[in-house]
């Protein structure tokens, strides 16, 4: 039985081909990928991969869309974060005080300040699917 689940991405770079490697790979259905803010809303995923690049400050209305994060929105968040645990501590805070689940395992990815370098090498695909999958493994 497949997971109800969404991924929604918001940066550059290696997130957005992240987010689609994610979403190819569970053979999700077409609107279960997105970005931040998505075009429809979050009705009681299990499962919301969040993939965000943190550098500098979130917009006012990410910052709105993260407060409304409840149960019944989605039970269960995991993040894939560009930037540091700062940033990752700051954004599960948000999402904890709304109420959902944030999955303590974090996949860290670095985006480089040059655009050519941030082709996703297939060793950074494979993690990430693996780091996916473990994910989803846990909560069925």
């Amino acid at each position: 039985m497949a997971i109800k689940m969404r991924v929604l991405h918001k940066g550059k770079g290696k997130i957005p081909a992240l987010a689609t490697a994610i979403h190819q790979d569970f053979q999700l259905n077409v609107n279960a990928i997105d970005t931040i803010l998505p075009a429809y809303p979050l009705n009681n995923e299990r499962l919301t991969i969040l993939l965000l690049s943190t550098k500098g400050e979130f917009e006012e209305k990410i910052t709105r869309f993260f407060r409304e994060f409840d149960k019944a929105h989605t039970q269960n968040v995991a993040l894939v974060i560009d930037g540091g645990e700062a940033a990752a501590e700051k954004v599960k805070n948000l999402l904890t005080a709304a109420g959902t689940n944030v999955i303590d395992d974090v996949l860290y990815v670095k985006n480089s300040f040059l655009p050519f370098l941030n082709a996703l090498k297939d060793e950074e695909k494979a993690a990430a699917l693996a780091w996916a999958h473990r994910i989803v493994d846990g909560l069925q």
